[in-house]
């Protein structure tokens, strides 16, 4: 089989205080570290399980500059064959569906049977681009699958739904599946696959190497435009109740009944 992987750079906002840049549309990421998307990295462990199972090659393709070359090497380090990296600054790579786009003409220069993608950036949240790459392929896909079985010819996915629902699909090849995290136990890449990835094909293409005018990614042409980027306000807090049951109670109602409530 030949499977391709998207994979995206995002920052860890976890221990890091997050505040709006002086444009009022990006946020300052200077005291962020990077690293792939979580959900990525289930799709990349799925890929390289698939492989293992199936047999064949894992391509892993990413938009982003040069800062991007050490999460590709970990995730050709962990089992990928071979890399695209797509960096041109002419990308909106705000827009899902610029994105989409990009990664479909850099996918189709080669065949393939299978490409996923993580079901959601944590930096964006959009969910957008796994679906999108799918119509600018022209293949079936399946969202948030938390389950993968390979067949001949066909992929069967189980997907979560809402409300604790399940479905399962059955497609054929060649499909796009958006992976859910959970799905896999992702492995830590072994000091050899970390000195064989130094070796492996790390391709940097540009738009023209993909044959994209460019007015047809740039954000001159995109229906998506990002106004302004703002930190909620906090307007309420959480309240501890402390004291016995029997006190907490009577402070609870008589909040209720100030607030209106009862």
């Amino acid at each position: 089989m030949k499977i391709f992987v998207c994979i995206k750079r995002v920052p860890d906002t976890s221990e890091a205080e997050v505040k709006i840049d002086a444009t009022g549309k990006d946020v300052d990421s200077s005291k962020f570290s990077f690293d792939i998307n979580d959900a990525d990295n289930y799709a990349v462990e799925e890929a390289i399980l698939i492989k293992e199972a199936k047999g064949g090659k894992v391509k892993i393709v990413s938009l982003g500059d040069q800062e991007s070359d050490l999460m590709i090497r970990m995730a050709l380090a962990k089992g990928g064959d071979s890399a695209i990296r797509v960096e041109d600054p002419r990308i909106n790579v705000k827009d899902p569906l610029k994105v989409a786009k990009v990664l479909a003409a850099a996918i189709k220069q080669e065949e393939f049977d299978l490409v996923l993608t993580g079901c959601m950036a944590s930096d964006d949240g959009q969910m957008a681009v796994g679906v999108a790459l799918a119509e600018e392929l022209g293949v079936p896909h399946a969202a948030m699958v938390k389950k993968v079985e390979v067949e001949e010819g066909k992929v069967r996915a189980y997907r979560e739904l809402e409300g604790g629902l399940s479905e399962v699909v059955e497609i054929t090849l060649p499909a796009v599946l958006t992976i859910q995290t959970g799905i896999n136990e992702p492995r830590y890449a072994p000091i050899r696959g970390v000195r064989a990835a130094q070796k492996k094909e790390l391709k940097v293409l540009t738009l023209d190497d993909l044959k994209l005018d460019e007015k047809e990614v740039n954000e001159e042409s995109s229906l998506v435009e990002l106004e302004k980027l703002f930190v909620p306000e906090v307007v309420s807090r959480a309240e501890i109740i402390e004291g016995e049951p029997e006190e907490k109670a009577e402070i609870l109602a008589n909040k209720l009944l100030k607030g209106g409530i009862l």
